[in-house]
């Protein structure tokens, strides 16, 4: 297994940001590789492209030797439960940034430092300092947290390896890589085990350590057993349509539970905002309205969700839909759930109303594509499920069946496109095509 792991998606959307007067933040469920992007991958593309090494300053709030040089302890910060002295930073960085020219100011757990969106602020009105920062609790998972800066941040959202960026460290074939991100996920630290049962481990301990931790210390949960049972829910049915009232229902033929929907709703908001999980509303391709309810839950990384079930189920139907959900997301499509409305003859000619479901519909700018996730197509009646909801669109926006089969691409006489995933995963053009 290889080590060194290429994010250019993200670098490039930095070296974009550069001197654009915001402050960047880069965002992303944690242990994505937000701290690796930006003081390895970034500060090495500065260096390259000729700023002085004194002209980049890089900064972590949760190391002792960083906390030294301002004269802070990290051990008598987490005793006293107290954050950094903002007054001593800024003293240290006017120390620093005294000679003519642009720096670059690489900030870490930005959030340990005391009145920080204020001193982030501030240095918005010095026009020799471009700022970035990442930061890895609660608040900074918040998926609002650009509100923190009054409209003057600028977002860089990460997730973990795409299946194309876990190929670059993946040293055996495609088709044993896929069946291995589908199982462990893409959480940077894990692909980079080589053992399963360290993989494992590793995620069992992220979950029960670092995320649901963050999600209890952020919003003051007391009792931790619903959220869990909730989260154990969502796991075993990634894909299925749901809400909040179907889910207490759950809970309280299950569980036994006296749970609220609004509770549930509430819990579901609060799994949203630290980025393990995202919903896909659903809506009426014929109608052109939204239906609020219900929605599908996709995990952001499934090495997460097949942790939290104990890898008991791995039903590569639901699992190759979540997928290509978050390649799409990846690739900046806003997705939604499709629903076709049809009127249909039943055996004893009355007429009955269906709903046809297309699995995503991808916008882009002025661009819709509308895609089917088959796992497999081994027969004609199996593709022409497949094709029936699209035959009722009625638009011209293109249409696509992602199978698992390898198969080359293909165009039917109806123009829709069959490609297998390997195809639209390791190319990111691959639906334009």
């Amino acid at each position: 297994m290889n080590t060194e792991i290429k994010r250019d998606l993200y670098l490039n959307k930095l070296i974009k940001c550069k001197q654009n007067g915001l402050i960047k933040v880069i965002t992303g469920v944690r242990r994505c590789g937000k701290s690796y992007l930006l003081n390895t991958l970034f500060y090495n593309h500065l260096l390259s492209d000729g700023v002085p090494e004194s002209h980049i300053i890089r900064f972590a709030f949760d190391s002792a030797d960083d906390l030294i040089l301002i004269g802070e302890s990290l051990i008598e910060l987490e005793k006293a439960d107290k954050k950094v002295d903002p007054e001593k930073f800024m003293t240290y960085i006017r120390s620093k940034t005294t000679e003519n020219g642009m720096y670059y100011l690489l900030l870490d757990e930005v959030q340990l430092l005391g009145c920080f969106e204020s001193v982030l602020n501030g240095y918005l009105r010095k026009n020799n300092i471009d700022v970035f920062v990442t930061g890895s609790n609660a608040k900074f998972l918040s998926k609002d947290i650009i509100t923190e800066f009054a409209g003057r941040g600028d977002e860089v959202h990460m997730f973990p390896l795409s299946f194309s960026e876990f190929m670059t460290v993946y040293t055996r074939d495609k088709y044993e890589g896929l069946v291995q991100y589908m199982l462990y996920g893409g959480i940077p630290m894990v692909v980079l085990c080589d053992d399963t049962l360290d993989k494992s481990s590793l995620l069992h301990r992220l979950f029960d350590e670092i995320y649901i931790k963050d999600i209890y210390r952020r919003h003051k949960i007391k009792g931790k057993g619903e959220l869990e049972d909730l989260l154990n829910i969502l796991s075993s049915s990634i894909g299925s349509l749901t809400n909040p009232e179907k889910l207490k229902n759950t809970f309280r033929s299950v569980k036994n539970s006296r749970i609220t929907a609004n509770t549930v709703r509430k819990y579901l908001e609060y799994l949203e905002d630290s980025f393990l999980v995202k919903s896909a509303q659903r809506y009426d391709i014929k109608g052109k309205n939204y239906i609020e309810t219900p929605l599908k839950y996709y995990f952001t990384d499934l090495g997460l969700r097949n942790a939290r079930i104990n890898f008991r189920q791995f039903e590569q139907t639901h699992t190759m839909e979540n997928v290509i959900y978050n390649e799409l997301v990846m690739r900046g499509f806003d997705i939604d759930v499709g629903v076709v409305p049809v009127v249909e003859k039943s055996e004893d000619k009355k007429s009955v109303r269906k709903q046809l479901e297309v699995d995503f519909i991808c916008n882009r700018d002025s661009k819709r594509y509308y895609i089917q996730s088959a796992y497999s197509l081994p027969n004609d009646e199996k593709r022409e499920q497949e094709l029936r909801a699209f035959r009722k669109i009625g638009d011209s926006f293109k249409k696509i069946i992602i199978t698992k089969d390898i198969t080359p691409m293909f165009y039917n006489e109806e123009g829709i496109l069959t490609m297998s995933i390997y195809d639209f995963l390791l190319d990111a053009d691959s639906i334009e095509k």
